[in-house]
């Protein structure tokens, strides 16, 4: 296991409630190494943070790592199953909306009501 792969996984565990979900897969390309990480739905919110201010420092502390061994390294972040992007959840709870209703107007009808001339 490589350093930055330790590294992501000490910061991980330390900050969810599940450290036993937590799964880091290490890949090298020609782009550099990506980390790809995989949590349990319940601790996805401790990971990302508020408008994602967690992800974002474990990202910059990550590219310090990287430079140090002289590497690029990016974080992905792997939505779990049952997390708020699972296509069954989306399913279930979105409301079904019809595409146009009764009342709608065209583009033209709504301009001309606003009598702009």
């Amino acid at each position: 296991m490589q350093t930055d792969q330790q590294f992501l996984e000490y910061v991980i565990k330390a900050l969810v409630d599940n450290p036993d979900q937590v799964k880091v897969v290490r890949t090298v390309d020609e782009m550099g190494v990506l980390l790809t990480l995989e949590c349990g739905a319940t601790d996805m919110g401790k990971i990302i943070g508020r408008q994602g201010n967690t992800a974002k420092a474990v990202r910059t502390l990550l590219r310090v790592v990287g430079m140090k061994h002289n590497s690029r390294v990016n974080l992905k972040i792997n939505e779990p199953v049952g997390g708020l992007k699972d296509p069954e959840r989306i399913a279930m709870t979105a409301p079904a909306v019809p595409l146009s209703t009764p009342n709608s107007k065209t583009v033209d009808e709504a301009m001309a009501d606003l009598k702009l001339d």
